[in-house]
């Protein structure tokens, strides 16, 4: 009887499934990352053994870098952003046109300068916004003291347009499940205040934030800082 003569080769192993699979997961995770806002000023916050997380979509945040200027941003979408700005131009009576608004409703992260500068802080681009002004001993970010406060009005704004906007989020999200699967509360949906201040702040400038906080009945104010192990008892 013949042999049947085999075909000798090395064996070969097709990858094209594994590279499709690679490809979707890189695809899952740029979609489904949350990108870390680039913020325009850098600080230093102190540590706690708190545990408490912020809802980042109803967030009101007021920071404090180490110069003692205070900086603002607010959450809620480009619609609410709008709102806030709308408001605060019509009391300081400031002209804006039309894409400086839009430029201010698309920003991501803290600006920080008073109404009367708002203009020319708009006209720049990204990171000529970043460094506004840093190089200034005289620039204070947006003023806030006893006789000129309108970061008082930024966050008085601030809560009732985030106010609608919590309501009208949870008509929309009432049927979802919160994180640990329990039913989502419409407190998950009210503006969270926050105050983050550097470590190394002048405490008379994080005082005038956490007084004007107090001037506007806002008592349940968080503070941001970095989370460390409780102490072993």
């Amino acid at each position: 009887m013949a042999e049947i003569s085999k075909p000798k080769g090395s064996p070969s192993i097709d990858m094209t499934p594994m590279v499709d699979l690679a490809f979707l997961l890189v695809t899952f995770f740029m979609l489904a990352a949350n990108f870390r806002t680039d913020e325009p000023v850098d600080i230093s916050i102190p540590s706690s053994i708190g545990e408490k997380e912020i809802p980042p979509k109803t967030a009101v945040l007021v920071s404090v870098d180490k110069g003692g200027r205070i900086y603002f941003d607010v959450k809620g979408g480009e619609e609410v952003r709008t709102k806030i700005l709308t408001d605060m131009a019509a009391k300081y009576k400031v002209q804006l046109g039309k894409e400086q608004i839009v430029t201010f409703s698309r920003m991501s992260g803290s600006f920080g300068c008073s109404m009367k500068e708002l203009q020319q802080y708009l006209s720049l681009d990204g990171e000529g916004r970043k460094k506004y002004r840093r190089e200034d001993p005289a620039f204070a970010g947006i003023p806030s003291d006893s006789t000129h406060n309108e970061l008082k009005d930024w966050i008085y704004f601030s809560k009732g347009r985030m106010l609608d906007y919590g309501k009208d989020q949870f008509e929309k999200e009432s049927g979802n499940k919160g994180p640990n699967g329990e039913p989502l509360k419409a407190d998950d949906f009210k503006p969270k205040f926050i105050l983050k201040a550097d470590m190394d702040a002048e405490y008379v400038r994080t005082k005038q934030a956490i007084e004007t906080f107090r001037d506007l009945d806002i008592n349940n104010l968080n503070f941001v800082t970095s989370q460390e192990a409780a102490p072993i008892r």
